[in-house]
């Protein structure tokens, strides 16, 4: 009996969230078969088999928490098995209930087949029931009878979802009754009587990730000095700068020219100049740093990540531009490993994209800066004494700890950002 157990993750992850199991019991799997993935605080996570055999026990159902090094499903592993024939049209189903004087151990599986609590019995014969393992923990803790609870499946087997629908049909009958016991015309209704409770909701467990995202977010303001200091910048340089070269970029290239390239030049360069938005707090003690691994946030379906892109200072803007496109792609089809997102020195996030005017971003933390983008717009603007034009304007935004970095340094740094950008040109010269 081979077991299946939660490998080692990254140094930082102890636990994680059984997203879906992609085997079931009874399943044959061959050796290297995914088997089940699991969600983290950065990404998720497919484990595969060691060995080749029948999965026989699922330990951890959908929604649980496991923990490094925990088994969580055991396998029969069998030398030069193969997979099983499908089965004849005259058998009959697996699923039969067992009777009293047969039920070896190996029969139980991630649909645990337990005898009802209250299930009147007839002779020498007790009714069963089947249940996955995130159904039984959900009855479990809301104080549910799983003989109680009504099931749609063909089979009989009771899933979470079932339990889902039956403590909110039970909540709503139990506020109906409270509702109907209240007098017809109280004197002076208490807050929570005056509140709506008969208003459609649809509650929702928050994923392990944007759980992570909210905890280090909160944490960030509450460790931090953050302040935030904001500038604006003429894009019309750059925009200019795209429109002549990006077709020719794109045919020695094969990706397009964008604003992420500049602003990271230009980060990378300020950088240089004011060392300590490079830096974090150790302790007493600050770690300068002298490599640019630059974070760029990135939307993704489960919350905002941010993958980094490694020796920024080294890449051409090709180099730059394609990075960002090779992990926004691995973003969105969830496929960024643990090595993506650790490391990084500095972050940029770009609200334009969503339409975004002007923000205060949070520090991704233990990192002491991160530099907001936001949507080009029109403006008029004074060129000098005598003339106004429209100009393409951005508002970026750099937060900071005010710990480590003073206002000066910051202000400095950002009209630094501001200067390169409205002179593209010389990111080319800095070194």
């Amino acid at each position: 009996m081979g077991e299946i157990k939660v490998p080692e993750l990254a140094e930082s992850i102890s636990e994680g969230t059984v997203a879906q199991w992609l085997k079931q019991v009874g399943d044959f799997v061959e050796k290297g078969d995914y088997i089940v993935e699991l969600e983290t605080d950065k990404v998720n996570v497919e484990i595969t088999a060691e060995d080749s055999g029948v999965l026989t026990e699922l330990l951890a159902g959908e929604g649980d928490t496991v923990q490094v090094g925990e088994t969580i499903a055991r396998l029969e592993a069998k030398e030069g098995a193969s997979a099983p024939a499908a089965p004849k049209a005259e058998e009959k189903p697996a699923v039969e209930a067992p009777k009293q004087e047969a039920a070896p151990a190996q029969q139980k599986t991630v649909e645990e087949v337990a005898p009802a609590a209250e299930a009147p019995q007839q002779g020498n014969q007790k009714q069963w029931l089947i249940a996955s393992p995130a159904a039984r923990k959900a009855a479990r803790e809301r104080g549910i009878k799983l003989d109680q609870v009504p099931t749609t499946d063909p089979l009989g087997r009771v899933r979470k979802h079932d339990i889902d629908s039956y403590a909110d049909q039970k909540s709503n009958e139990q506020k109906q009754q409270a509702q109907a016991s209240k007098p017809a015309n109280p004197v002076s209704p208490s807050p929570a009587a005056s509140e709506n409770s008969d208003k459609p909701v649809e509650r929702e467990r928050m994923s392990r990730r944007r759980q992570t995202i909210a905890k280090r977010l909160v944490e960030v303001q509450q460790t931090a000095a953050m302040l935030t200091t904001f500038n604006e910048v003429d894009m019309t340089a750059v925009m200019a700068l795209r429109k002549r070269r990006k077709d020719k970029f794109f045919e020695q290239h094969d990706v397009r020219l964008g604003f992420m390239s500049f602003f990271t030049k230009a980060v990378v360069a300020a950088l240089k100049k004011y060392p300590l938005l490079n830096a974090e707090i150790q302790g007493n003690e600050l770690l300068i740093k002298k490599f640019y691994d630059i974070g760029i946030a990135v939307s993704a379906p489960d919350g905002l990540v941010v993958p980094v892109v490694r020796d920024a200072d080294r890449k051409t803007f090709a180099g730059i531009e394609g990075s960002i496109v090779d992990l926004a792609k691995k973003a969105r089809d969830n496929k960024l490993a643990l090595k993506d997102l650790q490391g990084g020195t500095f972050t940029i996030t770009n609200g334009g994209v969503f339409g975004s005017l002007m923000s205060t971003p949070i520090l991704n933390g233990p990192q002491v800066g991160i530099l907001g983008m936001h949507k080009v717009q029109l403006r008029p603007v004074a060129i000098d004494e005598e003339r106004i034009e429209n100009r393409p304007m951005m508002y970026i935004a750099l937060s900071y700890d005010h710990r480590i970095v003073d206002g000066k340094e910051a202000v400095s740094f950002l009209a630094t950002v501001k200067e390169l950008l409205e002179d593209p040109e010389s990111l080319l010269l800095e070194g």
